[in-house]
Parts: structure tokens; sequence; C-alpha cells
């Protein structure tokens, strides 16, 4: 009877974690789209979920939002591994006041939405910080802390995330993209080549270093 009762409460317990709750916290968010893995949330108000916007076919699971008032925003198939950490704010100090005793302490924040854009994908324990945006097609390695902007299809890795390389060349990407967005939609190749050059062609020697220390 005991083995009965206990395996009836693991079966309530595994429905509930795999079902209840995520339909829970989905029902918090400020936004969820179509086919949106989303659960084991943990240490974060239901109330910061209102600030959490995620578009169709995205994951984010076991992760952080410290937020007194930006947005994380998950585009369309998009996603993280376990332990992403997304920070908006940043604290500013005072003239004349030790940091801790500063005057309207929320109203000195600055707070900046972060952003993924389309198919990004965030390996493990990656953290972002504020004002941060993840390019569409990006790939930001795991154990990484992003202070800055990611180009489009831009590999990054590291503390602080660097350039390493890119996902596709400029004219791969121009391939892959008319198979996956409607023309107005996609990147121009003077972008695309822009970025390649600056990022990466410019900076091979870099890179190599960096790769090899």
């Amino acid at each position: 009877m005991i083995k009965l009762i206990a395996s009836f409460c693991d079966f309530i317990r595994r429905a509930y974690n795999k079902a209840i709750k995520p339909a829970f916290f989905k029902s918090r968010l400020g936004y969820c789209g179509k086919n949106v893995n989303f659960r084991n949330v943990r240490h974060i108000p239901t109330g910061v979920l209102s600030r959490v916007f995620l578009y169709d076919n995205t994951t984010l699971n076991d992760f952080t939002f410290i937020s007194a008032g930006g947005k994380l925003i998950l585009k369309k198939g998009s996603g993280a591994a376990w332990g992403l950490t997304v920070i908006t704010g940043n604290h500013q100090r005072q003239l004349g006041h030790f940091f801790q005793n500063r005057q309207d302490y929320h109203d000195l924040d600055i707070e900046k939405d972060v952003v993924i854009e389309e198919d990004a994908w965030l390996g493990a324990n990656v953290t972002l910080l504020s004002g941060v945006c993840v390019g569409r097609g990006a790939t930001v390695g795991a154990g990484s802390v992003v202070l800055h902007n990611v180009p489009p299809y831009a590999v990054v890795l590291g503390n602080p995330a660097r350039i390493i390389g890119f996902n596709f060349t400029p004219e791969e990407i121009i391939l892959h993209e008319k198979q996956l967005y409607l023309e107005e939609e996609r990147l121009p190749i003077e972008l695309l080549e822009k970025n390649y050059k600056k990022h990466f062609l410019d900076k091979a020697s870099e890179i190599k270093k960096y790769l090899t220390q």
C-alpha cells in the first residue's frame, strides 16, 4: 500500500512539473507564442514574468531573470540551454552618497531590454547583460558573458564574449535565408559582408591567438 501511495505521489509530482507548472508560468508571460518550451522556472517572481516575451518555437528553461523594468525578448526559433542569466539593469552611483545609501534607489537604475533575435542559440550558463541584442542566427558559447551586441550569424565565446567566427559565409546566409524568410525579412548582403570582414577576416590573426591561448 505504501509503495502504491508513493508511486501515485510521484506521478502527481511529475505531472505537475511537466504540465501544470509550465502552463501556470506561461500564463504569466508578457507573450507566449506557439510551441514554446518553457519550464523549470526558479526564483523569479511571477510579476517579473510579464516582462518576458517568448515567440513561436522558442526554448527557455531553468533561467535567472534579474529585472526592475527591462524586458527579455526571444524571437521565433531562438533558444537557450540551461542556466541562462539575464540582467536588464545597471546600478548607478550618486555623488555624495555611499552606494547603499543612494536616494531614490531604483530611480537611478538604468534598465534596457535584452533581445535575442530569430534562430539564435545560447549555450549553457550564458549571461546576457543590460541592453544586449544577440543577432539572428548567432551562437553564444557555453559560459560566455555577453556585454555587447552580437552581429547576425556570429559565433561568440568567453568572458567577456568575443567573436571567434561566423556560422556561415555571407553567400551561405543568403541561400539559408531564402529558405526561411520572406524577401523583405532577409538581411542585405552588404550588411553581411561588412560584418564578416570587420569581425572575422580583418581579425583572423587576433582570433587565432585568442583561441590558442
